[in-house]
């Protein structure tokens, strides 16, 4: 279990001094807290929920160090409730059930609500997120859950349909700068002595920390810490403390699908640049490059399609190429499909026709084979008439029998595939055409 401040609960407060400067930070109010105005901002619903002591259940879903659980401890001073928070990377049941009972003994004795607090709740399994459904119904607590992976797929949606969810997003730059300049000076009142950081060491740190308010203050304070004899503060110094920034990415979680569908849509939008540089902050973050390779044969068949065929094989060499010669060449190897397909001719026809021909094929499922397109497999078979009347196309004219049907009757002449005029699509469907001429010209002869 752990106390309002994030730290593990020893029995006793821990001392202000020692607390990181991000908890000594931590805002009180509404008035103090920074960012997240599309949700908190004057005459907002959540905004005068809380000003009004009439806060429901929710999740907040954002990234880190964009104030989930500041956020979540100022509902609960508006509320006048008491506070208990839990960590799914830490707690189980029994914790849970530890702040469930705390809450009911308070509910009944001091007649106070409590809002329980759970950080990370996306880690809990389904059966530790039912736990708190009947708790939530009741009244029995106020639940706020924070999560950094889209509720949707994470939460249950007995558990979604109590609780209302608010994105959080980054803070901005501006909302950044804010919070350093307060920063600074309560670094210099508490060591009474300034210690200066430079226009471009500030312009560094709202950089780094990349809309993320608690890296930013312990960046602050590590800078302060190793360097504040310098009494001045360079660009210099702050990235020789913050040393080589740890990449956002998860793999199965949304920033590794936010970065992987940057990757396909640039490839798709036939810009090379951003495909090389999404492709580099995948493998840089740690992802699997032969992910990005199977993603890049997903990318030659549904987006490159009949346009260039090439793209299929060539997506196909560069797995192949990791896989027989490594990382090094192997990352390189995929990095030039990578290129080639984003400028690639495309077309979905292929894909869209193949959807089409998947929907049609259910709808009509009970169609007969037509009997001409039958195996004559037995001398029944062929008395019964399959086979009957079947066209041999290498026996005809241009190896093509013009005007025959190989639909089911009820759906003949039915068109999936609608070339495009890109690349060798468009000689395809000048082959199309011809062949349309063809079976046209078959069927005036018929019917003359």
């Amino acid at each position: 279990m752990t106390n309002v401040n994030g730290s593990l609960d020893l029995g006793f407060e821990q001392p202000e001094q020692f607390m990181p400067l991000a908890a000594r930070l931590r805002p009180k109010s509404l008035e103090d807290y920074v960012g997240q105005q599309h949700i908190l901002g004057k005459g907002l619903p959540l905004r005068l929920a809380i000003e009004n002591n009439q806060c429901h259940s929710v999740i907040f879903w954002g990234p880190p160090g964009t104030g989930k659980t500041t956020l979540a401890e100022i509902i609960a001073t508006h509320s006048n409730a008491a506070i208990e928070r839990i960590s799914a990377v830490t707690d189980g049941i029994k914790e849970i059930r530890r702040a469930i009972d705390k809450a009911k003994e308070r509910l009944i004795h001091q007649q106070q609500r409590t809002v329980l607090f759970v950080d990370e709740v996306h880690r809990f399994n389904k059966s530790q997120q039912d736990a708190f459904l009947p708790h939530i119904e009741d009244g029995t607590i106020l639940f706020i859950g924070a999560t950094t992976e889209n509720p949707a797929f994470e939460l249950n949606r007995a558990l979604l349909s109590r609780a209302r969810v608010y994105t959080l997003e980054k803070l901005t730059l501006q909302d950044l700068a804010s919070v350093l300049e307060k920063a600074i000076k309560i670094v210099n009142a508490e060591r009474e002595q300034d210690v200066n950081f430079d226009a471009d060491a500030q312009q560094c740190l709202l950089k780094v920390a990349s809309g993320d308010a608690r890296r930013l203050l312990n960046l602050v304070e590590q800078s302060v810490e190793h360097y504040g004899d310098y009494k001045n503060i360079t660009e210099k110094l702050v990235l020789e403390v913050a040393g080589s920034k740890i990449a956002l990415y998860d793999k199965g979680g949304d920033a590794f699908y936010d970065l992987i569908s940057a990757f396909h849509k640039s490839v798709r939008g036939s810009d090379p640049d951003a495909a090389l540089y999404w492709y580099a902050r995948i493998i840089t973050s740690g992802g699997d490059p032969l992910y990005v390779a199977r993603r890049l044969l997903a990318i030659a068949s549904e987006d490159v399609g009949n346009a260039d065929p090439r793209a299929l094989s060539l997506a196909v060499s560069a797995w192949d190429t990791f896989q027989r010669v490594g990382s090094a060449e192997g990352e390189r190897a995929i990095a030039q499909a990578a290129v080639y397909l984003a400028l690639a001719p495309k077309s979905n026809a292929v894909y869209q026709a193949f959807n089409q021909a998947k929907a049609l094929a259910k709808q009509t499922s009970e169609l007969d084979v037509p009997a001409h397109l039958k195996n004559a497999t037995s001398e029944i078979t062929k008395e019964l008439g399959h086979g009957a009347g079947y066209r041999y196309a290498h026996n005809e004219e241009n190896a093509f029998a013009a005007g025959e049907n190989y639909f089911p009757p009820e759906i003949a002449a039915t068109r999936l595939y609608h070339p495009s005029e890109r690349g060798l699509e468009k000689q395809l469907k000048n082959k199309r055409d011809y062949l349309d001429t063809l079976n046209r010209e078959s069927h005036e002869q018929r019917y003359k």
